[in-house]
């Protein structure tokens, strides 16, 4: 039986915190994703979402298991999409269906907001999280460039 996870979306539209709580909550599983995060999280993350991004959380009783961090992006090559900056479940509940549910949250948050895709990168070194990209439709478009500016 699949365990069933509360998926909260811990900013508004407009980027607001609405529940610094959960922000809180979901800093320990976020930095297992992104260990070079400032020592003042919260302030970063305000700037991130300040900026178009969105968070939402997967928990399950008090405990974040899942955080995703997203936003809305129109471009000329897909049209209107829901882009994810970060996907990451805690590592030690890993295989239960937090990804799983986060995705799907998304996916629905996607279509509400009438995108034409879904999209993320993920690291050359992530094979895992490939696997488990490719067991939910998600397909390999395209490469992904960058030049380090800082």
């Amino acid at each position: 039986m699949a365990t069933e996870f509360r998926l909260i979306d811990v900013t508004d539209d407009r980027g607001g915190v609405t529940e610094p709580g959960w922000l809180a909550r979901a800093e320990a599983i976020h930095r297992q994703l992104r260990t070079d995060l400032p020592a003042d999280y919260a302030r970063r993350l305000a700037q991130v979402f300040a900026n178009g991004a969105r968070m939402s959380v997967a928990v399950e009783g008090e405990a974040v298991r899942g955080v995703a961090v997203w936003r809305l992006i129109e471009n000329t090559y897909e049209g209107r999409r829901l882009y994810v900056d970060d996907l990451v479940t805690d590592q030690t509940q890993r295989s239960r269906g937090v990804g799983h549910a986060l995705l799907g949250h998304l996916e629905q948050r996607a279509r509400q907001q009438a995108c034409d895709m879904l999209a993320l990168d993920s690291g050359t070194q992530r094979s895992d999280a490939h696997r488990f990209y490719f067991r939910e439709d998600m397909a390999i478009s395209s490469f992904s460039f960058r030049k380090r500016l800082k």
